[in-house]
């Protein structure tokens, strides 16, 4: 079981800190509760720090890698322990060999491998201590691992492929802002001796005075400015590692014209896949439903799966409280409910996940296609201005002349 860090308030009000062991965040609330303690905050542990306490993670291609050398070593014959060891001596990264090091001293204490795991939260997730428990009860621990190394790799490729298509359009509006920026405080503000004239004359055009009014500011006042966007960008990043802010940030991503169908079929592509995965692993469904909840990436989205739960626990089925969410596409919903009737609900939302993902990533090479072009017209009108701004005084000087 992970440890939990936890700082809560006794009866007669004193505040006490202290570690647990739980299966859940959950699980650590109700032990608390059930100490007479008032929970404060409850933080999982992790055992993978680096330096000045910095806590590092292991990537997604290291663990892909991990897990399918632990389940070729165990379906040759050779001991759990044993096998981490390998892992252990061959792994480069050094917060993995930490782990794998602290695994095997937990296996060697008697510990199984699932809780072993699980007590590095920050690098095995939820599933994968999930699946690997299955595979151990159920006797097949080699194929749960093999499995949680297909996810996990098709996991990274996926977050690969999304990062690598946005890189360009997130390069050009960087430029696009440095450009005009640089333009605002270096080049327009040599201009302003040269229209003065015309500023008192009253004949100054009101854009080229609205843009040397910016420039100004920009010039005298840059460190509030720069302090706004500093302190602005500090309260957002500390909002959102809130429960509300998260929240908030969850439902505004499915409300965005264009891009809330692909942040919703993602999402619901990860659901299906972690579901299918961890039902074909005898994973029980409710448990299931819970950590698939959480691997949905978003909040909305979970607490929807999360009320399914409750309807399927007094026995209904799943598709019909996904259904009515109005969350889940129709088809999707139709295909759930087809494969809980013929009992083939693990492969069927396994086949649901690759065909959500295929038609998203359809949808996304579309939209950064046109999204490439948008950003290049929209920096290119902006210099046009800037360059207008600046050519309409110099032609009327000129036609005076």
């Amino acid at each position: 079981m992970p440890d939990f860090a936890y700082t809560a308030r006794d009866l007669g009000g004193r505040k006490v800190s202290g570690k647990l062991s739980a299966g859940n965040q959950a699980e650590a609330l109700s032990l608390l509760s059930g100490q007479q303690l008032f929970p404060l905050e409850v933080k999982a542990e992790d055992h993978a720090t680096g330096a000045f306490g910095v806590r590092r993670r292991v990537k997604a291609g290291l663990l892909t890698t991990m897990y399918g050398q632990l389940a070729d070593l165990l379906r040759s014959g050779v001991p759990l322990l044993r096998a981490l060891e390998v892992l252990r001596k061959q792994a480069s990264h050094p917060a993995l060999v930490e782990v794998l090091a602290r695994v095997a001293d937990d296996v060697r204490d008697g510990k199984p491998l699932a809780e072993a795991l699980a007590r590095h939260p920050r690098v095995f997730n939820e599933m994968s201590v999930s699946m690997v428990r299955a595979g151990m009860e159920g006797g097949f621990l080699e194929e749960a691992l093999e499995r949680v190394a297909e996810f996990t790799e098709k996991q990274d490729e996926l977050k690969g492929r999304t990062q690598g298509a946005l890189a360009y359009p997130l390069f050009l509006g960087a430029v696009g802002f440095l450009v005009v920026v640089v333009l605002l405080v270096f080049f327009v503000p040599k201009f302003e001796g040269l229209f003065a004239r015309l500023r008192q004359r009253g004949e100054l055009p009101v854009l080229t005075d609205w843009l040397l009014i910016v420039s100004g500011v920009m010039q005298s006042w840059w460190w509030l400015l720069l302090g706004i966007i500093v302190g602005g960008g500090t309260w957002a990043y500390l909002r959102l590692q809130t429960d509300a802010g998260q929240l908030w940030f969850d439902k505004f991503k499915l409300k965005i014209p264009m891009v809330a169908p692909i942040f919703l079929n993602f999402s619901v592509a990860r659901f299906c896949r972690v579901l299918g995965t961890m039902l074909h692993n005898g994973v029980p469904i409710l448990r299931s439903l819970e950590i698939s909840a959480s691997a949905t990436g978003n909040r909305v989205l979970a607490a929807a799966v999360n009320r399914a739960s409750e309807n399927i626990s007094a026995g209904q089925s799943l598709a019909k409280p996904l259904a009515a969410n109005g969350l889940f596409p129709p088809a999707v919903v139709e295909m759930i409910a087809v494969a809980e009737e013929s009992a083939t609900l693990d492969t069927v939302l396994v086949r649901i996940a690759d065909g959500l993902e295929r038609r998203t990533w359809r949808q996304l090479d579309l939209f950064v296609r046109l999204l490439e072009p948008l950003m290049l017209l929209l920096l290119a009108l902006v210099v046009l201005m800037l360059a207008v701004a600046l050519l309409l005084p110099v032609i009327k000087m000129s036609t005076a002349v």
